[in-house]
């Protein structure tokens, strides 16, 4: 059975995407066509990519590191859930991307957005970025308003509509996914 992440790509205090991720996360794992299993950046305090790092917390620091990278290798594919921060991806997210390149290689991704415009800059943004790492991304992603699928900005409330969504975008994680990994 394949082994996707649904990828909490915020760690902003009070964020939105703690209840989106949880959704994706529930939505997906209620399929039962793959095993899921969510992944909070918040979890992982990475360093700045470059940052010097005090010498008394360097084996720390390390050790984060590795258990990041460990995480992210241990998947066939990933759904990464990201707000859209000045029509990008938010800077954790690229940074914590940046820690990764033969965890990611050959996989497959997809998208789930909140903002304004449902995260769509952020995704096209990602697609970029996960290009190098050579990630295949789907077509399909999940796109959630902050203008109609949160209440007051901040209580999560999506659409039926994105349930459709939601089963075509997962439905192609799956081949790629799937195909891919005949391929490592």
């Amino acid at each position: 059975m394949l082994k996707l992440a649904v990828v909490l790509g915020s760690v902003r205090e009070g964020r939105n995407g703690e209840a989106v991720a949880q959704w994706m996360y529930q939505f997906a794992k209620n399929r039962g066509d793959a095993e899921y299993e969510l992944v909070d950046l918040a979890d992982y305090n990475l360093p700045l990519l470059g940052a010097s790092v005090a010498e008394a917390d360097q084996a720390k620091t390390e050790g984060i590191i590795q258990a990041w990278k460990d995480k992210m290798a241990s998947f066939d594919g990933y759904i990464f859930v990201t707000p859209e921060y000045n029509h990008a991806v938010g800077g954790a997210l690229k940074n914590a991307l940046d820690y990764l390149n033969p965890e990611l290689n050959n996989k497959a991704a997809s998208f789930v957005g909140y903002g304004s415009l449902g995260g769509t800059r952020a995704h096209e943004n990602l697609r970029l970025i996960l290009g190098e790492l050579q990630v295949a991304d789907v077509r399909t992603a999940v796109t959630f308003s902050l203008m109609s699928d949160f209440e007051n900005f901040s209580v999560f409330k999506p659409a039926e509509y994105h349930a459709n969504n939601a089963n075509e975008m997962l439905d192609q994680l799956i081949k790629w996914s799937g195909a891919l990994k005949t391929i490592r």
